[in-house]
């Protein structure tokens, strides 16, 4: 019996990028280990690594870096197929669809700091629009909404200067 082996051809991008995405997922799963003062309202430091990845090496690395993020998070946290984990892949997917069209507004009015503020409102419109659909349906639902919007204003800035400055770094070196 002939043993055959399958050799992946890997670059110094490669590597990077799965750095990366082994980050994001250690910022999420430490991001968890500390209490909220709201459910539900998080910093989303972790995003701070898809803008850079946004940035860096486009929209499609960015996409794989924050599903990865997701699935790898929610199963590392015994989340995977519950509500949580519903809750955060739908956030994401919506972030990740403001920010595909997102990227392509003009840099000169529109930062990596717009981007960031845009992705958080996004992923907490995602999460709404969820608990209202299928967890809680009553209209009630809407009073959070300029609760998560301030937070999602407040982190979502801090992050876009937090990934901005990591931004202005890298290009220095």
């Amino acid at each position: 019996m002939t043993r055959s082996t399958i050799s992946i051809q890997t670059t110094k991008t490669d590597h990077h990028i799965a750095k990366l995405t082994a980050l994001a997922i250690g910022l999420h799963v430490l991001e968890a280990m500390f209490p909220s003062p709201l459910p539900g309202v998080k910093p989303g430091i972790a995003n701070i690594i898809t803008l850079y990845v946004l940035v860096q090496y486009g929209f499609g690395t960015a996409a794989w870096v924050s599903l990865l993020r997701v699935f790898a998070s929610s199963l590392l946290l015994g989340q995977f197929l519950s509500p949580t984990f519903i809750l955060s892949l739908s956030g994401a997917l919506l972030s990740l669809g403001i920010l595909f069209f997102a990227q392509h507004l003009p840099k000169k009015h529109f930062s990596v700091i717009t981007l960031s503020i845009l992705a958080a409102f996004a992923h907490v419109a995602g999460q709404l629009i969820l608990v209202r659909l299928w967890l809680i349906p009553h209209a009630g639902v809407a009073y959070l909404i300029p609760i998560f919007g301030l937070a999602s204003l407040f982190f979502g800035l801090v992050n876009g200067f937090v990934t901005k400055h990591l931004l202005t770094r890298s290009l220095k070196k």
